[in-house]
This record gives structure tokens, sequence and C-alpha cells, in this order.
């Protein structure tokens, strides 16, 4: 729950700073009113022009910001909202039998769980794989531990 009350948190302070800027821009090119002449300057060809630039500018800004955090946001841990961090590329091209397509693998610092997605999108956008752990470093540390014993002649 905390993981999507974040996300419309984000989603609000970017929804103010944008729509003051779009009622900056309407006061700036106001409308018509209702009893002017057929001859409104805002019908001239230029300020029609400068009108509909701002417009696509102040939607190019904001379908930027929403972007940019639905990008964030995929990038978190599901519990502890902190970023994913420590990439590791798994799988290969050449061996995919063997190993399975080349995929990345984030995990939280904290060892809240792992988020799976694939390196190359063939067939469009896949979903990642959100996979949570309770005992990550102890699984990683115990791997290692067993590892080394085996690494060593005496």
């Amino acid at each position: 729950m905390r993981y999507w009350a974040y996300f419309a948190a984000k989603l609000a302070a970017a929804a103010a700073p944008l729509y003051g800027l779009l009622a900056l821009l309407a006061t700036l090119f106001p409308g018509k009113p209702t009893n002017a002449p057929d001859s409104w300057p805002l019908e001239t060809g230029t300020q029609a022009l400068l009108c509909n630039l701002a417009l696509l500018g102040w939607f190019l800004l904001a379908s930027g910001a929403l972007y940019l955090i639905i990008w964030d946001q995929r990038r978190r841990c599901r519990v502890c909202l902190r970023r994913l961090r420590m990439p590791v590329l798994t799988g290969s091209w050449s061996r995919m039998l063997q190993f399975g397509r080349p995929r990345i693998e984030y995990i939280c610092p904290y060892g809240h769980g792992t988020l799976k997605e694939e390196e190359l999108q063939i067939s469009g956008l896949e979903t990642a794989e959100w996979a949570s752990s309770q005992d990550l470093w102890e699984d990683l540390c115990s791997a290692s531990a067993a590892h080394k014993d085996y690494g060593h002649r005496p």
C-alpha cells in the first residue's frame, strides 16, 4: 500500500507546478469573450501559433514528468521504497538453452526482494517480475561461504 501511496504523492507533487504553469499560459492567451467583434486579436496566425506552441511545450513537459515518475517507481523496492541496487546480468544469448534469455536482476539493499526484467524487449513491453524474499542476504552469504570452503586446498 505504501508503494502506491508514494506513487500517488509523486504524481500530486508533479501535477501542482504543471497545473500552475497551465494557469499561467491561460492568462497569457485569454479566450475570446462572448461580446467580442469578429476580428479578435487571437485569431491572427501568429498569436494562434504561439498559443499552440506553448500548449505543445506544456504537454511535452507533462509527458516527460509522467515518464520519469513511472521510470523511477518501477525501480524501487515494494516494501521499503528504496532504490534497487546491484544490477546483475544473468543468461546469455549464445547459451540461451542452458542459461535462458539475458535478464537484469536488481536487489533491495535491505534484502526485501529482487526485480527481474528482460535485457531486451523483443515482443513489446514485458512486465518485470518482483520476487519477495525474507532471508535474501542469508542465502547469498551462505552460498558465498560454501564456495570459499571448496576453493581452498590444504
